[in-house]
């Protein structure tokens, strides 16, 4: 896949097949339009494109509003993208100044003259332009003057999914693991780095990694504790991961922190990933370490079963 991140950066096209949106964690229903893109491109001996945006239109629009928060930062994104098998990928920088064209302007002037589309293929919701004025009967209207052909992908085949990305961040808000991932059809996952703590865990047996994510923009799930995959250069390990205020812990402030099983190297300032499978349980308070620790001992054969189900290949 190809990476443009301006439209002075796309080359001459054949045959383009495009689609645009957000696309915020390229979810099953995300995929259901990308599948139709590519069997577009296949009968057609075309190149799919997909139209992304970044920062997150929301974002810009509505910067006061901090409640968003992302399934996929850019990066991830142009991962999944790739790995859906899209040929050609375009980041426009999404400002005040953009927000204000008009959908005809967006047509002619992306659509048209920077990509060449010969075929648009949208949800049937979508909406774009200023104020969301563009939809599937605008597109239609100016599509035979300007010689493309638009496809709207069916209300049933998207609505039979039940699919959208405020549904998942809605899931993760409320620790459900599992319906994330049967919205998404992976583990929900960030990327963080490690840093000091205050090395409690290694007094009971159960070191931890305290984490700081590397985009402030991802959605944490809820306070809980969490069976997760551990993603290591490049190899995976199984763990368990406590986000919360750790109530046991006297002036212990909000964290998030992984036990990594059989895990003792040094990880301090390393970038690491973590994939979300399930909730163990919320977090509790305990009259001592010891029983912590018993409790803790609980949640690993716990994890660890969870884990064995629902096993995970990078």
């Amino acid at each position: 896949m190809k990476v443009y991140n301006s439209i002075a950066e796309m080359p001459q096209i054949t045959n383009a097949v495009v689609t645009q949106g957000t696309f915020d964690g390229v979810h099953l229903a995300h995929q259901q339009i990308l599948k139709r893109l590519k069997q577009i491109a296949l009968q057609t001996n075309g190149e799919t494109v997909l139209i992304t945006y970044e920062p997150h239109p929301r974002m810009v629009l509505f910067p006061d509003d901090h409640g968003l928060k992302l399934i996929s930062s850019i990066d991830e994104k142009i991962a999944l993208l790739e790995k859906q098998g899209i040929d050609h990928l375009l980041i426009l920088p999404f400002t005040i100044e953009f927000s204000k064209w008009s959908s005809l302007q967006f047509i002619k002037e992306i659509i048209v003259d920077a990509i060449h589309t010969k075929y648009l293929v949208i949800g049937y919701n979508h909406r774009f332009g200023k104020n969301r004025e563009g939809s599937f009967e605008h597109l239609k209207t100016y599509s035979s003057a300007y010689g493309f052909e638009v496809q709207e992908i069916p209300v049933q085949e998207i609505d039979n999914l039940s699919i959208s990305s405020t549904k998942i961040r809605e899931a993760l808000f409320k620790s459900n693991c599992i319906l994330a991932k049967h919205y998404l059809g992976y583990f929900y996952s960030f990327h963080a780095t490690v840093v000091k703590g205050k090395q409690l865990g290694r007094q009971i047996g159960f070191p931890t990694a305290n984490l700081i994510l590397t985009d402030s923009d991802k959605i944490v799930p809820a306070n809980a504790v969490y069976a997760v995959f551990v993603e290591i250069a490049d190899q995976l390990y199984k763990g368990m991961m406590n986000i919360g205020n750790n109530p046991s812990i006297p002036d212990k402030e909000h964290s998030i922190e992984v036990h990594i099983f059989d895990f003792n190297e040094d990880l301090y300032n390393q970038r690491i990933r973590v994939h979300f499978v399930d909730k163990l349980r919320e977090e509790m308070r305990f009259h001592s370490l010891e029983d912590l620790k018993t409790q803790l001992n609980k949640d690993k054969l716990h994890a660890i079963a969870v884990l064995e189900q629902d096993p995970y290949e990078i």
